[in-house]
């Protein structure tokens, strides 16, 4: 049966990456409460973001392990204070923190990354109450899996996409010509989300799409900003876009709908 985080759109869904910040935003920056709205308001069912832990075990969106790129200061987000992190973020278009933001956008679903080991039990008891409308993912599979297993203590069931580990047992069952090991590889996961490319490696394939697809799986690539390049995966057949334009992204595919 189809999680119902898939329910909010009929694929190829948008994913808006770190949330939305259109290129006439004055001082907004990505994973901020302003970028969520503006990706809510251009349309976005789906919204992309990153999960860190505050020096006092609040879950805050952020991609980076640290605030140097977004705010100039060079400090680990684990070191920094929520009330401080609030401040910072307070003319960047206002600190997200997961607990707030997921109330705040009651109808947006989210894709959320687990970026640093502390923030996995937190962030899987949060969403435990959304689960309908989060799917987690981290390039770490423990991670992934201690977040999916907070939320599944308290009752809740995240939809979940591939690990780097899983994606590389995917790949070896995918080399084997084995649909039955395909199949065991893709077990336990709702989508496999990637880029197109990993150096000269061409991940994303006909061959991966119709894998995942006999599995019931889906394909989101990431990240897609280009609309040629939309068009092309689009025409390819992948089930998903990850996004900084969300606003191109979203015509692309109403285009075809």
């Amino acid at each position: 049966m189809t999680h119902p985080w898939f329910a909010a759109t009929r694929a190829p869904r948008v994913l808006a990456h770190r949330g939305f910040v259109p290129r006439d935003s004055d001082g907004i920056v990505e994973n901020s409460v302003a970028a969520f709205a503006a990706a809510h308001g251009a349309g976005a069912a789906y919204v992309e973001s990153d999960c860190h832990v505050t020096a006092d075990g609040v879950v805050v969106f952020f991609h980076d392990d640290d605030l140097s790129r977004v705010t100039g200061d060079a400090r680990a987000i684990a070191t920094v204070r929520h009330a401080e992190l609030d401040q910072i973020m307070a003319d960047r278009g206002g600190l997200a923190t997961a607990a707030d933001t997921l109330d705040a956008f009651p109808t947006l679903r989210f894709n959320l990354d687990v970026k640093a080991a502390a923030a996995a039990q937190p962030l899987g008891q949060l969403i435990a109450a959304h689960a309908d409308r989060v799917l987690v993912t981290s390039f770490s599979d423990a991670r992934r899996l201690r977040a999916l297993a907070a939320a599944r203590h308290l009752g809740g069931q995240p939809a979940t996409s591939a690990g780097r580990a899983t994606m590389g047992r995917v790949l070896a069952a995918l080399a084997t010509g084995s649909s039955s090991l395909v199949a065991r590889a893709l077990r336990g996961v709702d989508a496999l989300q990637l880029p197109e490319r990993q150096g000269p490696l061409r991940v994303v394939t006909p061959r991966l799409l119709r894998a995942a697809h006999a599995a019931g799986v889906e394909v989101h690539v990431w990240t897609v900003n280009d609309l040629a390049d939309m068009e092309r995966l689009l025409d390819l057949g992948v089930d998903g876009l990850v996004t900084d334009r969300t606003d191109v992204a979203l015509r692309a595919v109403d285009a075809r709908l």
